[in-house]
């Protein structure tokens, strides 16, 4: 039994680009389908789609032979959960990169839960 999904997924993402694939599948999930929409949204991944209830499909953004995404860390755990109001929301890499927010208004990147003014829980950190 798995106890952090999202950690899992963002540790195969991980993984599948230290070893230089460009595509990675996982277990579906309404949150990790939220996630991938978010960074597609803000240009980490190419693509992704949902190929049965079982599975996800990610297509990793490849640029000029190097990943557009050069780290990415769990942030709030099951363990330690991080809430944070819009004011509070913490910076990535001096505004380079994004947090992943879960709020009452679903998951958004920060930079939409300033402009929204509404905070939540800080998923993950990807730069």
């Amino acid at each position: 039994m798995m106890t952090d999904p999202i950690a899992d997924m963002l540790t195969r993402m991980r993984n599948a680009i230290s070893a230089g694939h460009d595509r990675v599948e996982l277990p579906a999930s309404k949150i990790k389908a939220a996630i991938c929409k978010v960074l597609k949204e803000e240009g980490y991944i190419k693509s992704f789609k949902i190929v049965a209830k079982a599975k996800n499909d990610i297509s990793l953004k490849v640029v000029f032979k190097e990943s557009a995404i050069v780290g990415i860390k769990r942030e709030s755990k099951p363990g330690l959960r991080q809430y944070n109001s819009y004011t509070d929301m913490p910076r990535v890499l001096s505004g380079l990169g994004i947090n992943v927010v879960s709020t009452s208004q679903g998951v958004i990147s920060d930079r939409e839960a300033k402009r929204r003014k509404i905070g939540g829980e800080v998923l993950c950190s990807i730069w």
